[in-house]
């Protein structure tokens, strides 16, 4: 907001002003003086901002989020382990603050630009104190939580397990009351309100053992978070007791923050602080001996792992459990009594068998849909880190580059939205670098001279679709095609047999690149093929439309989830195969008599449309029966806006499916996407719309 609108920044300013101001006087209080000095210079650079003595520049920004950057970086320095913290080296940045503050030009340091930090390890953990003994009893509690969670993985209907991760839950609460932390505790009694409602109803609790254990990985992720935000954070800085200097006035070289050696956190803040040689100006104190890592390192990546869900949520599905015991219970009961009874009224039996069967199924479906709700996330998690990444790829560009966020409360599941990222990051360095063109190639072509970058959600049928759309200068098919001949990918006479929709899928290829020259953004022939397996290993497409001097955009269509779809049975030579009804365009009929030769293809005009025919017998390799009949049952899939017929011996119902991934042992399967398990006990391959298309058209030719 600063940046996009510098001569209206009394809003973001006064905020910015506030938050480093707070933080500062945080961090004074329990003795953290590298994050006192820095944000004590970043408020001072903010107070002349808003007294209208430094102009909000692109520079000015750039400084700004790299004091953020060193920020987080410190505060990651802090082991709620340990309650240590490691030393971080930020007297270059200190240095060319101070710089800006007393007039000077505003630069950002070269070391801190390469380097995010150089980081000192910890020394051996301090003996706690009463706060060091309640986090270690927390801790205790969780090592119980999991070991019950374990024991109710091998018998969910263990009755010690159950009250062991009821106690356990407790414990947490009680230490989290201790320890003054209200959120974590009442979150920990929720979750054992939870447990002792499928305790006093006999549950199996490896129905629900996933969703516990996600709900205990959330508690832990709570502790672990309070712990680091109450841990004191002491440094080898000037004591405490020394008065932070005022907001308006610069610092002298004396002033260079030193970085901190690691303090128990049971000694009195008074005397946390302790005397040190300050490092000269514009030069960084010497790194402690080299150790090993600091603790505390994989908190950030066991986060990931875990979804907060709204107890509502989870009250309904302990509601539908509830439920489903009740009917198991039904179905004991008629068991028993068709085994006891031998006169028993069968018309009777059959009815209650019937009346059960149609209350599970609607509890089934109730849970599915509660499942899929629970596992669904807002795709802003994932576009939330492309503003600061297409402004800094701008800068490194020297092109004027707005980026345009649309549809962020769009849902994912999880599982999708945690391996879309790199995807993302890919196209969207690709639009900036290649799509979007240079000021004076814009001004030429009668362009407004900053680039726009388009990044959208938005629902398409039981799909979501991801627009990454550039307005820059398009792909040209000829020039394509002269790279993929260069670059040996593909013969001349192949290239020239190519449509313009096949040259500009060229992108895709391995190790093409179009890139007049390499950069340190893109360029270097590797990205895009990745892009198409990583969205491909999703059972998801990517689709490419562009105009010549208009722009380009990339479209990815991908599951709302990876684990239940929607399929069209078909039987082909006498097996079952399903075809995600996602691709399904249509079903028809069609008199075999009707089909024609285009150029070496099978064919058929279609209302109007000729649509491609080929039999998927013929692609998965077994006996073909479409010359025995003179009606071809056809499926009529859709790859994006490329539509194909599929010749199938019998067209059958539409059924909902689990999607099994299949093993590595069974190796890369052409237009195989994964199985599924029938009723029956059968195993059913599911087909992939997108390889079946690639297939057929290669075979065609």
């Amino acid at each position: 907001m600063l940046e996009k609108h510098p001569d209206e920044h009394g809003e973001s300013v006064n905020d910015m002003f506030r938050y480093f101001h707070n933080i500062k006087g945080n961090s004074g209080i329990i003795g953290y003086q590298e994050v006192n000095v820095l944000t004590h210079e970043a408020e001072t650079l903010l107070g002349m901002v808003r007294k209208d003595e430094l102009p909000v520049t692109p520079a000015l920004v750039d400084i700004l989020l790299l004091v953020v950057d060193v920020l987080e970086s410190l505060l990651a320095r802090i082991d709620a382990v340990s309650v240590q913290v490691s030393p971080f080296e930020a007297a270059e940045l200190l240095d060319k603050l101070r710089q800006a503050t007393s007039g000077g030009a505003i630069e950002l340091p070269a070391s801190l630009l390469t380097e995010a930090s150089r980081v000192a390890p910890p020394s051996p953990p301090p003996s706690g104190g009463d706060k060091a003994g309640g986090a270690e009893e927390a801790r205790a509690h969780i090592l119980d939580i999991k070991a019950a969670l374990e024991a109710l993985r091998l018998d969910g209907a263990d009755a010690k397990a159950a009250a062991a991760l009821f106690d356990g839950l407790n414990g947490v609460r009680d230490a989290a009351g201790g320890l003054g932390f209200a959120e974590l505790q009442t979150y920990a009694e929720r979750t054992a309100g939870i447990v002792d409602q499928g305790r006093k109803s006999n549950m199996d609790f490896g129905v629900m053992l996933d969703l516990f254990a996600q709900e205990c990985g959330i508690v832990e992720d709570m502790l672990n978070s309070a712990l680091a935000q109450a841990a004191p954070a002491p440094s080898l800085a000037p004591a405490p007791a020394q008065a932070a200097p005022a907001p308006d006035k610069a610092e002298g070289p004396a002033a260079q923050a030193v970085p901190p050696a690691p303090v128990a956190a049971s000694a009195p803040l008074a005397a946390s602080g302790q005397s040190a040689a300050q490092p000269a100006p514009g030069k960084a104190a010497a790194p402690a001996a080299p150790a090993k890592a600091a603790p505390g390192k994989d908190e950030s990546s066991k986060a990931s792992s875990t979804i907060r869900v709204d107890h509502e949520k989870l009250d309904h599905l302990m509601n539908l459990i509830g439920e489903l015991i009740i009917n198991r219970n039904r179905y004991t009961m008629l068991a028993r009594n068709l085994e006891n009874n031998p006169n028993i009224d069968v018309g009777k039996v059959a009815q209650d068998l019937s009346e059960t069967t149609y209350s599970m199924a609607r509890i089934s479906d109730d849970l599915q849909d509660t499942i899929m709700k629970v596992r669904m996330v807002p795709v802003s998690s994932v576009f939330s880190r492309f503003p600061r990444l297409v402004r800094d790829l701008s800068r490194k560009s020297g092109k004027e580059v707005d980026l345009i966020l649309e549809g962020e409360e769009t849902e994912l599941d999880k599982s999708v939205v945690e391996v879309i990222g790199d995807p993302l990051v890919h196209l969207i360095r690709n639009s900036v670098d290649h799509g979007i063109e240079s000021e004076e190639e814009r001004k030429a072509a009668g362009k407004d001279i900053k680039g726009k970058v388009w990044l959208r959600a938005y629902y398409k049928g039981n799909s979501v679709a991801i627009d990454i759309e550039d307005d820059g200068k398009g792909i040209d098919p000829e020039k394509m095609r002269e790279v993929a001949v260069r670059k040996g990918i593909a013969t001349h006479d192949e290239a020239r047999a190519m449509d313009d929709r096949e040259a500009v899928d060229l992108i895709f290829a391995p190790g093409f690149s179009s890139a007049e020259k390499v950069t340190d953004i893109s360029g270097r022939g590797v990205g895009m093929d990745v892009v198409r397996t990583n969205i491909k290993s999703l059972k998801g497409t990517i689709n490419t439309s562009t105009e010549i001097g208009k722009g380009t955009r990339f479209t990815l269509s991908l599951p709302l989830t990876l684990a239940i779809i929607d399929a069209l049975m078909v039987s082909v030579d006498n097996a079952l195969y399903a075809i995600p009804l996602d691709a399904v365009s249509e079903t028809t009929k069609i008199e075999a008599a009707r089909l024609t030769d285009v150029k070496g293809r099978k064919a058929v005009t279609l209302r109007g449309e000729v649509l491609g025919i080929i039999s998927l017998a013929e692609l998965l390799g077994v006996t073909c029966h479409m010359h025995e009949h003179s009606t071809l049952s056809v499926v009529v899939i859709q790859d994006n806006d490329r539509r194909l017929g599929l010749v199938v011996d019998k067209l059958l119902e539409r059924q909902e499916i689990v999607i099994k991934p299949l093993g590595s042992y069974l190796g890369d399967l052409k237009g195989i996407s994964g199985a599924t398990i029938m009723g029956d006990g059968g195993v059913i391959l599911i087909m992939d719309p997108h390889e079946l298309y690639l297939m057929a058209t290669s075979k065609m030719t």
